[in-house]
């Protein structure tokens, strides 16, 4: 075969490739809007996505299964689970691929496949629908409002009524509310419409409509005049951090339960795919979703500590800027916040080490932890030192982060890093909390001493956990196959 015949061959199959593509995008849509069933690829998202970030995921997914992902078959699949009636679910599409392959002498067909492997979906009880407020509409919050709103489709799990704001709304305020939620200098455009309803105190987010609430305190609020009742609180404004003041918000008509963003005290702090199944929101009505970095490294260190024991350890987390820091040198209650955020590496202190043991009580006592904020807006690094019980290796260790992030209790929270080249903008948009690093581990020669690197968006990955926990608190887990 001549050049220009290869050449025309590749052009070809390209071709076919992105019209599989467009098809299956449409297959995503149509099962998301019309039959609240999400798709998503080994975790990774397939809503709003385009031909190439598609192909891209295929690409990714073939590396971290060795075995080639190809979209036809993903269409396939996809087509196969879209003439079957299942109950609003999230399924992997990327696993379901991967055993279609495995075991495609078992099956006559995708159909049959697809049949077998979800059956059990049939069983699931019905979902009621849960109100969810904002309180505060900071980064945390509007990232929520985001994905809520992007993820709402027939609205079959939580559905944002409301965000509660200090100070007057007016229509400039709400065009700069409405502002901040289109665009964001770090995760880019709001892929929606968002557009002010000055009449009624409303953002129309996608069409929908959500109230703007101004207030000082959580009690004065009576919700159920805007229709709300039995709504889950998302408190997100950092003001409020103990259960004395989180149960100001039980207070309020129309409130049922309460999630902090934040490490709270007297409540229960939970690391979703961690402890979550410990607390029962039948029996509780406030909780806390703990912090960005114990997120991070509370799953990495369950796997660590169920695979091998940790005797001790030291976590650094190298931590983008935030708000509490100064743009310019001034005062601030901490010494070495005060100075400028963008133009210093700061030392400063994180509880992440002690939080971890409210998630993993069998490492009380066993970390110490530091913090250094450096000038990037967004996107971390947490380093474990750790010290183990049992000897192992850098394949040993990759081998055991990689069964976990394929399989099990913490799929949504571990990605397996393949890249060689990854740097911390790369992580940016990363609905997993823990991006493990494959490339970077280090393991000392007696295999009791390791080294390991986890990469996190501080603000998305933390927002998804944060969404994560308010499902299974608002009892509206999907079925989901992983």
């Amino acid at each position: 075969m001549s050049f220009n015949e290869t050449y025309e061959k590749e052009l070809a199959f390209q071709a076919d490739r992105r019209r599989a593509t467009v098809e299956f995008i449409k297959t995503v849509s149509d099962l998301w809007y019309d039959n609240s069933i999400e798709l998503v690829l080994f975790r990774n998202q397939l809503i709003d996505k385009n031909v190439s970030e598609i192909l891209n995921l295929h690409e990714y997914a073939g590396e971290f299964v060795q075995k080639p992902i190809s979209i036809f078959d993903s269409v396939e699949i996809a087509q196969a689970i879209k003439d079957f009636d299942f109950p609003p679910s999230k399924l992997d599409i990327g696993k379901l691929t991967y055993e279609y392959h495995l075991e495609d002498s078992k099956y006559n067909n995708a159909t049959a496949f697809v049949a077998e492997k979800l059956k059990e979906a049939k069983k699931n009880e019905s979902i009621t629908p849960k109100d969810v407020i904002l309180y505060g509409f900071g980064r945390i919050g509007r990232l929520v409002a985001r994905e809520l709103m992007t993820k709402t489709g027939k609205g079959s799990q939580l559905r944002l009524r409301a965000i509660v704001t200090r100070g007057k709304v007016d229509a400039t305020v709400l065009e700069k509310r409405a502002s901040l939620l289109r665009n964001d200098s770090v995760h880019g455009d709001f892929s929606g419409t968002v557009q002010i309803d000055e009449a009624n105190s409303a953002l129309l987010i996608n069409g929908t409509t959500v109230n703007i609430i101004s207030a000082n305190a959580p009690e004065d609020i009576d919700y159920t005049q805007y229709g709300i009742d039995n709504a889950l609180v998302i408190d997100n404004t950092g003001a409020f951090r103990d259960k004395e003041a989180l149960s100001r918000h039980m207070a309020s008509k129309g409130v049922d339960k309460v999630l902090l963003t934040a490490p709270g005290k007297g409540i229960p702090n939970i690391v979703h795919g961690v402890n979550q199944l410990e607390n029962n929101p039948d029996e509780i009505d406030i909780f806390s979703a703990a912090s960005c970095t114990t997120n991070a490294i509370t799953p990495v260190l369950k796997v660590m500590e169920d695979s091998f024991g940790v005797k001790s350890g030291h976590l650094e987390t190298i931590h983008a800027y935030t708000n509490d820091q100064n743009l310019v040198d001034n005062m601030h209650k901490k010494y070495r916040r005060g100075r400028a955020a963008g133009l210093n590496m700061v030392i400063t202190e994180t509880g992440a080490g002690k939080a971890v043991s409210k998630a993993l009580p069998s490492l009380e006592g066993k970390l110490t932890s530091n913090a250094i904020r450096v000038p990037v807006p967004n996107g971390s690094l947490a380093i474990l030192n750790l010290e183990l019980e049992n000897e192992t290796s850098l394949d040993g260790i990759n081998a055991m982060m990689k069964k976990y992030a394929l399989e099990g209790d913490l799929v949504e929270q571990i990605k397996y890093e393949l890249s060689d080249e990854l740097v911390s903008s790369d992580i940016v948009g990363s609905s997993a909390p823990a991006i493990y690093d494959s490339k970077a581990t280090i393991v000392r020669e007696d295999g009791k001493n390791v080294i390991l690197y986890i990469w996190y968006d501080n603000e998305y990955g933390y927002s998804h956990q944060v969404i994560r926990l308010a499902k299974y608190i608002a009892k509206v887990r999907r079925f989901t196959y992983y």
